[in-house]
């Protein structure tokens, strides 16, 4: 039995609902694909010579709110978290594991970055623009493409699990 919650997102609802339920059930489902495993197990890597971790990808998904959530739409001058020299806009960050990384910690950073995406949107409406790329995007961009990046990365932490214990579905 899981203990992360991830109801349907409503079949019938306004815009904004729908897309941030959507995005929420995605956070649900990578949450779930990490419930019970060990430090050593997340930390296990998908196919040799890929270093692909279920540690790695929570790490790279806590980046990758920061990135849309803070800098892009609110514009905070928010540094990498797992690599302070790197470059805030590099699309691989938070993959690589530092020695003594855990799943713990990683999903505990997580979970502060989809907080803090969470006061920054609420109320601001979806034609609110940030800036990327020298260009306004709007908020309802950022989280069509959140969905997006959860929903691919979501479908390579099915095969980590199942190549960690077997788990499949969900």
């Amino acid at each position: 039995m899981n203990a992360v919650e991830r109801p349907l997102p409503p079949l019938n609802a306004d815009e904004r609902t729908v897309l941030e339920s959507w995005l929420d059930f995605h956070r649900a489902t990578l949450a779930m694909k990490c419930e019970g495993l060990d430090d050593g197990q997340a930390a296990v890597a998908s196919v040799p010579p890929s270093g692909f971790t279920l540690t790695g990808l929570v790490q790279h998904m806590a980046e990758v709110e920061r990135n849309w959530f803070r800098r892009v739409f609110a514009g905070e001058q928010a540094p990498p978290i797992y690599d302070p020299q790197a470059d805030p806009s590099a699309p691989d960050g938070g993959f690589k594991l530092a020695e003594g990384a855990s799943l713990h910690d990683a999903l505990a950073t997580w979970q502060a970055e989809i907080a803090r995406a969470r006061e920054l949107c609420a109320d601001r409406a979806l034609t609110d623009t940030g800036r990327f790329m020298e260009q306004d995007v709007n908020l309802r961009w950022i989280h069509v493409h959140m969905i997006e990046e959860y929903a691919r990365h979501n479908g390579h932490a099915d095969l980590l699990r199942e190549r960690i214990d077997g788990t499949t579905g969900v």
